[in-house]
């Protein structure tokens, strides 16, 4: 069996609740149990766009703490792997030009690395934008390993935020609702998705978005998994629904939208698999989301 280490990067949280990492909360304010797992820990560098380091292969560049001059008061821990590892994050370093993004890495990274990488990569956005209070303007400074932060002037605390959306493939018989937005590349369409207003259920979020976006009236709805989406805050909700056979129009959100049949979808699938989605009439979404896993999961069910 594939270790939760050596295994792909899951992208969609499943019913067994093993996660990647652990993020062992409770030594989040212990230095000396820091101190100890910086010794063999792993640490991974960002640059100031979150970015991480990689070697020539494309591969994440992980270091030993021991061998850095920094101490683990200056990174993020981020938990520990299944071999007890600490793991952590140095950001602002000097990377050189061997860089990658979230995206890139999370399409082909182990499953540990890429975990640690969006764990990093949320918080760093977060420390950025946060810096001083949003009660009194006193300065903010980060502790509990970067998971806190504590107002100078005031004391208020601040903690990272999360911004739940939810993201539904609708079908009607054999066809898929998809829409597409004005800034995505040609003929590429996806999933219904958008955030969740205060006071609203999670299925009164995705009856509301997908009648705001494209008209279509959700008759009843059910939850299939959920993904981080640290781009840069969000967690992916995601639900499979049923919808009345009503038109569908366009919104200012979405330049398009529309029924797609279900040997269009496979068509689609098919040509992705062959690499062959130049002249493609419709492209899905990115394999790294978890719109593309919805995608999937509604053929299943339509099978």
């Amino acid at each position: 069996m594939t270790s939760p280490s050596d295994a792909p990067y899951s992208l969609v949280g499943d019913a067994t609740c093993l996660a990647p990492l652990d993020r062992a909360e409770h030594l989040r304010g212990d230095a000396g149990a820091l101190s100890m797992l910086w010794i063999n820990g792993c640490v991974l560098r960002l640059d100031g766009e979150g970015r991480a380091a990689v070697d020539a292969s494309g591969d994440p560049v992980i270091e030993r703490g021991d061998a850095r001059p920094e101490s683990p008061s200056d990174a993020y821990f981020l938990g520990l792997d299944a071999a007890g590892r600490g793991w952590f994050a140095l950001t602002h370093a000097d990377l050189g030009d061997a860089r990658v993004d979230l995206r890139t890495a999370a399409a082909s990274w182990p499953a540990v690395a890429a975990s640690a990488f969006a764990t990093a990569h949320a918080l760093h956005h977060w420390h950025l934008r946060n810096r001083y209070c949003g009660s009194c303007g006193g300065e903010v400074e980060f502790v509990r390993a970067g998971w806190l932060g504590r107002c100078l002037r005031c004391t208020r605390e601040h903690y990272p935020r999360v911004d739940p959306a939810v993201i539904v493939a609708v079908g009607n018989g054999s066809r898929l609702l998809l829409g597409r937005q004005a800034a995505w590349p040609p003929r590429r369409h996806s999933v219904i998705a958008g955030f969740v207003e205060p006071g609203e259920t999670l299925e009164h979020a995705v009856a509301r978005e997908v009648m705001e976006e494209t008209g279509v009236r959700v008759l009843g709805c059910r939850y299939l998994g959920s993904q981080p989406w640290p781009f840069p805050t969000s967690l992916m909700i995601g639900f499979i629904a049923a919808a009345e056979p009503g038109d569908v129009r366009s919104s200012d959100e979405l330049e398009d939208a529309r029924w797609f049949e279900r040997e269009e979808i496979l068509a689609a699938l098919a040509a992705e698999e062959r690499g062959e989605t130049d002249d493609a009439p419709l492209l899905m979404p990115s394999r790294v989301s978890i719109a593309h896993w919805l995608v999937r999961e509604w053929l299943a069910a339509t099978a």
